[in-house]
């Protein structure tokens, strides 16, 4: 099964948007390890709000795009990464190790993808 994982930060906390080389070097063993034992399909940091853009579109109206930064958004998405993993329990443990690298404030929100063979099994 894939997951998709999503570490929310705080988005006015500089130490989020500056990592040390302390830990961009725990980061990287562990991307390692991730990747090499087969878990981590990828993984990336985003830049701030400032950077991206939001696109909506409300039922039965046209698509509307707003810049950022995005003011009711304290926390925001910092980065993700996409997992291989046997179930929700093995994932929450792979979880559970990836915030322990952060010092600062962090939450993760981990969620099952879709397989195609899922939606074929609804049918």
């Amino acid at each position: 099964m894939r997951f998709l994982m999503m570490h929310r930060i705080d988005e006015n906390d500089p130490a989020a948007w500056n990592p040390t080389p302390e830990f961009m070097r725990k980061m990287g063993g562990f991307i390692q390890e991730a990747a090499e034992n087969g878990v981590l399909i990828t993984a990336e940091g985003v830049h701030q709000t400032d950077k991206g853009a939001l696109v909506r579109k409300p039922r039965g109206a046209a698509v509307r795009v707003t810049d950022g930064p995005f003011a009711e958004a304290k926390e925001v998405i910092g980065g993700f990464a996409l997992i291989n993993a046997a179930d929700r329990a093995e994932a929450v443990e792979f979880a559970k190790r990836y915030v322990d690298l952060f010092d600062l404030e962090i939450e993760v929100e981990i969620r099952q993808v879709v397989e195609f063979d899922d939606l074929a099994a609804q049918n």
